[in-house]
């Protein structure tokens, strides 16, 4: 492969909290060096104008429908939404039919996307067979096959036993172990979170001690254990105290939270708009304004998309009866810009939270813009404005909660290996 030279750039460099105007020359599909000098004789430019370029997002917690749902997302279709959003590595999850829990599945998982996808992925296993949390997988064979992480997603395990032991296996292979922190019998058939908001609307409803109590629960045995452990979303206040308690205790712990958490409370849903219901629920001004806070502070680790795509079907239903989630790749880094355009991030913090950290927890070796990295990197203007049309988002769902939505910020370029994988061939 030849040599590239991207100059002229804004480099946003998560790694040493930089943004200045440099280049980053490119070979064999890694970065080998920053204002290059000399510049390979035959070495290709691209002039980015002053635009960003910034590490690829590494988006953790993608949900695929394949196997079992293609219906509502390819790899293939979510492949050129995820170039199109400048995310160069989907982090999938396991929440497939059926269940990506043998070695089989992933391989099948892993041959699939490496066949249709533009983009690379890491994908997650579930934690216990069949996501049922009654026997955990076989960790080993699925970490040797491939996992970066292990997760039965929103199928929280309730058997205490069954969770200590897959986490002192996960601990004895050194593998990561990804919690959807909510108490499920306290969430079980809520819609919103509870408040005058969800009286008002008669929708059933969780308090967010739910959040809490779960996150407690996780934290008391991963102390036990001493396990690698990430909450995979966080969304209330309320949860912030034991995160800290854990980070101060010297605990393998990590956490995370949803776009949508850190840029929609739960007015946004208004006349029961199932768009805007997603799992867990959007919560109050106050819960979002911690979530910035906790991010700007480094409490929370990595912001992600939580991309779930549902068909028209499951969407358009009563808001009690509606399926929960929403698509993301698209829009994370636009909806992400909104804290940057408010003032509550600068961006190599955003992208700290984007790339730098999901990469550093998952033992990958993207997130950075330093010799020796993959070139995997989306160029993009933070001015831009747009009105977003869910018609031209690439996904094969359309189910996003911006429809509408006047956001700021356009993806221009996504390279993935040195190779431009956006705008499209």
């Amino acid at each position: 492969m030849s040599a590239l030279l991207l100059t002229n750039a804004r480099l946003i460099d998560p790694e040493a909290g930089t943004d200045r105007i440099g280049s980053l020359l490119i070979e064999n599909g890694v970065i080998t060096a920053r204002d290059p000098s000399p510049v390979p004789a035959l070495a290709a430019v691209h002039d980015c104008g002053g635009l960003c370029l910034a590490p690829g997002i590494v988006d953790l917690g993608v949900k695929i429908g394949e196997p079992g749902e293609r219906h509502k997302e390819s790899f293939k279709t979510a492949g050129r939404a995820a170039a199109a959003g400048g995310v160069t590595t989907m982090v999938t999850r396991a929440d497939t039919n059926p269940p990506v829990d043998t070695p089989e599945t992933l391989e099948f998982v892993t041959r699939r996307a490496a066949q249709v996808s533009p983009v690379r992925i890491a994908p997650m296993a579930a934690l216990t067979k069949g996501r049922d949390g009654r026997e955990m997988v076989e960790i080993g064979f699925l970490s040797d096959a491939g996992a970066v992480a292990f997760s039965d997603g929103d199928r929280v395990v309730t058997d205490l036993k069954v969770f200590s032991r897959a986490l002192t296996y996960a601990r004895s292979l050194g593998a990561l172990v990804i919690g959807h922190v909510q108490e499920p019998t306290l969430s079980k058939g809520a819609a919103v979170t509870s408040g005058k908001f969800a009286t008002l609307q008669g929708l059933p409803a969780v308090s967010p001690l739910a959040e809490s109590l779960g996150l407690e629960r996780d934290l008391a045995l991963v102390e036990a254990t001493r396990a690698r452990y990430h909450a995979d979303q966080v969304s209330t206040a309320s949860a912030l105290p034991a995160l800290r308690r854990a980070s101060e205790a010297g605990l393998d712990v990590t956490a995370g939270v949803s776009v949508h958490h850190l840029t929609l409370n739960e007015f946004d849903v208004g006349d029961y708009r199932t768009f805007f219901k997603l799992k867990p629920p959007l919560r109050s001004e106050d819960d979002r304004q911690a979530m910035v806070e906790a991010v700007a502070d480094g409490l929370i680790d990595v912001i992600s998309s939580m991309h779930t795509p549902q068909d028209e079907e499951s969407k358009r239903l009563p808001f009690e009866e509606a399926a929960s989630g929403a698509v993301g790749l698209e829009t994370l880094l636009p909806a992400s810009l909104r804290l940057v355009h408010a003032g509550a991030l600068d961006l190599p913090r955003l992208f700290a939270a984007l790339s730098l950290n999901p990469a550093r927890r998952l033992g990958l070796p993207g997130g950075r813009l330093s010799a020796g990295a993959p070139a995997d990197l989306v160029l993009f203007d933070p001015d831009a404005p747009f009105l977003l049309d869910r018609a031209t988002l690439h996904s094969k769902s359309k189910n996003t909660p911006f429809d509408g939505a006047r956001l700021q910020g356009r993806v221009r370029a996504t390279w993935v290996g040195g190779t431009q994988v956006f705008p499209f061939p």
